[in-house]
């Protein structure tokens, strides 16, 4: 056997174990490919501070609607507690408003039944007391008699049927009260018609 050229099994050992020059190119594009692939990958990925950053906003979004929801639902009830207790107050409002044309009756039977007449004076004093009576059980639910006669004149509470000239007294005063009017818990249930007074 002929001997070898120790040069030459240098040069072809390398050869060998580097491969071709083809693969070396190759694989430095796979390597490149790779690098590339992982920084897109890491660039796709958001990193922990940005993600954490993101849940605190998510969390302090979600405590925001719960605390508007919360806030939300209290007013619901507190509204609901207000509407009971109007529909409470007011409740006798309408029939309050029916009976007032009974007073005003009685009123006016008093009114008519005066004189000596020995045989009118027994039935005078029962509507009287029939009156008070019904005055009172009004003045328990809350209704108040509007009666505003010698007192200035209240668009709130009083209708002017008619001005006057009285020169003894204020204009926009109160000279007669043709109808009495009422309140329910301050509420007004009737206007006073009045009669009210003007310079002249």
């Amino acid at each position: 056997m002929a001997e070898q050229d120790p040069k030459q099994n240098e040069t072809e050992s390398p050869q060998v174990e580097n491969g071709s020059p083809e693969s070396k190119v190759d694989g430095a594009e796979e390597v490149v490919a790779a690098e590339a692939a992982g920084s897109a990958e890491t660039a796709d990925e958001p990193s922990l501070e940005e993600e954490v950053t993101h849940l605190q906003e998510d969390l302090a979004a979600a405590r925001d609607a719960a605390l508007r929801a919360q806030a939300d639902a209290q007013n619901v009830k507190r509204r609901a507690e207000q509407d009971v207790e109007k529909a409470r107050k007011f409740a006798l409002e309408r029939f309050a408003g029916e009976l007032l044309p009974v007073v005003d009756n009685l009123e006016r039977a008093l009114e008519s039944a005066t004189g000596d007449d020995e045989a009118i004076k027994p039935i005078a004093e029962g509507v009287e007391l029939t009156l008070k009576s019904f005055l009172d059980v009004l003045g328990k639910q809350n209704i108040e008699v509007v009666d505003p006669d010698g007192e200035p004149f209240d668009p709130n509470l009083h209708q002017a049927m008619s001005m006057v000239e009285n020169n003894e007294v204020e204009p926009n005063t109160v000279i007669a009260v043709m109808q009495k009017g009422y309140t329910l818990n301050g509420r007004l249930i009737r206007p006073a018609m009045v009669m009210v007074s003007k310079s002249s």
